[in-house]
Order: structure tokens, then sequence, then C-alpha cells
């Protein structure tokens, strides 16, 4: 059995596998992780934290890389959908 980590995304709760991304923790619930200048949705491009498209607010913290960062226990993440 693998282990799992619950945080909330978007206030819905979500578990995903311990190492899985914060990007793949938002996948649960949006495809829209952030918007443009231009009011267009924005979703991970790259996978590697170049692009910064997967950028998220998580624990009050804005701008975020999503792909680079580990889902934990707990953690609160708020997309600009």
């Amino acid at each position: 059995m693998t282990a799992r980590v619950r945080l909330t995304v978007n206030g819905h709760p979500v578990d995903v596998p311990v190492g899985a991304s914060v990007a793949a923790a938002v996948a649960h619930v949006t495809m829209r992780f952030r918007r443009s200048v231009n009011d267009a949705p924005r979703a991970p491009l790259c996978g590697m934290g170049v692009c910064f498209e997967c950028r998220v607010q998580v624990d009050g913290i804005a701008h975020v890389r999503a792909c680079m960062t580990p889902a934990s226990e707990g953690m609160q993440v708020v997309t600009d959908a």
C-alpha cells in the first residue's frame, strides 16, 4: 500500500501519493493553475521548473512553482483559476 498525503486545493481535499508534486495534486481539481495578464488560463508546460506557468499560492506564499514542490500533509494550495 502506497503512503499518501492529504492537502487542500481551492478548499477541496485531495489525496496523493507521498512524493507527488503539488502540480499533480492541483490537476485532481483543475487544470487552470493561474491566468495570464490577458486572462488566459495557464497550466504547467515544462514540468521541470523552467516555464513558471504552474505558479500557485501554497500556505499563503505566492508564486510557488507547483511542479517543483512536493505535496505535504495539510498543505493549503490556491490557484488563480
